[in-house]
Parts: C-alpha cells; structure tokens; sequence
C-alpha cells in the first residue's frame, strides 16, 4: 500500500477525468469504502449512505446525469454519496465530509478521481431534476439526498502538484480582513 504524508496527498488530490482501462483491485475497493464509512459526522450518526458502481452501463447511464458528469463513463468506479436528513440534520455536512475523505483516500492509493455535484443548494429544482435522474437509475429511495458522485480510476496522466497561492486573501488571522 502507498503511503504518504498527508499533506502531499493534498497537494497532489486533482481532478482527473481521463483514466485508464485498468481495474481498480478488489483490496483498493475495500479502502475506499472503509474512508468513506469512518468519516466523521455529527454525533456520530450514521447519516450518509454509499453506492459503488462499477457496471460500465451504470457509468455510461449516469454519465448522462444533468451535472456535467460525462467523464464518470471513463471512471472504472464511482461512490454515489447520498444523506440520509430523517437521520440528522446534519447529512449535507456529513456527505461531504465523507466525500473529501474518499477523495483524498483514492489519491494516497495512487488512483485519479472527480467530483460531480448533484445536490445545489441554492437551487431546488435543480437538484430535484439532478436527484430524480440518478434515483432512476440507481433505485434509490426518495428519503435520501443525492449529495454527489465522485468517480475514480487510474489516471490517464498525472498533472503537477498544486500550490497554495500566497496571500490569496482566503485566509484571514483572528477577524475577517477584507483585502
């Protein structure tokens, strides 16, 4: 298993959309999912659920969800993160944390990945229209939120490291400063 640093895994966590034609182990798999089920969430309620797909005709299917997620056909896996709000209040915060979690997972495991969102929150019937598509397909329950769909796979090519710009004005020391 590789192992690096946590904040080169941040660092070297890109958005890939071009994977390879090569599967991802079952024991990778199996990372993945444990990341994304020890994520933490608020009181420890078990608020999010995860779907793993790896069916190319599911992957083309959702492909085709309103959200720009046309590259999730190339992904040899996708994690559909839903919440689950009859459970906590808390679910969007708790799905996306989960969401971070496998994504910088799948990168300390070497794999490329991307993220689609399909709940807008400043937008309801958009994500109703996001929601009801991957519902569809999925045969997921109406008591659920559809929070994203990250896609992995091994990455086509590997773009640089990011760096944090300086004095970006994003980080403020002690109050909000307006720059």
């Amino acid at each position: 298993m590789l192992l690096l640093e946590l904040h080169d895994i941040i660092q070297n966590r890109r958005e890939i959309t071009e994977f390879k034609d090569t599967p991802i182990p079952a024991d990778v798999m199996q990372r993945l999912m444990d990341a994304a089920v020890l994520s933490p969430s608020g009181n420890n309620l078990p608020s999010r659920e995860f779907i793993v797909v790896r069916n190319k005709d599911t992957l083309a299917h959702l492909a085709d969800t309103p959200a720009a997620l046309s590259w999730v056909k190339n992904a040899d896996a996708a994690f559909v993160v839903t919440g689950r709000p009859d459970i906590s209040k808390y679910w969007l915060q708790d799905s996306s944390i989960a969401c971070g979690f496998l994504w910088l997972a799948a990168v300390n495991e070497d794999l490329g990945g991307a993220f689609g969102a399909v709940y807008h929150a400043q937008d309801a019937e958009e994500t109703e229209k996001r929601e009801n598509f991957v519902r569809r397909v999925l045969d997921i329950p109406k008591d659920r939120h559809i929070t994203a769909i990250l896609g992995f796979g091994w990455p086509a090519s590997h773009p640089g490291a990011k760096t944090p710009p300086e004095n970006s004005g994003l980080v403020h020391h002690e109050t909000f400063q307006s720059s």
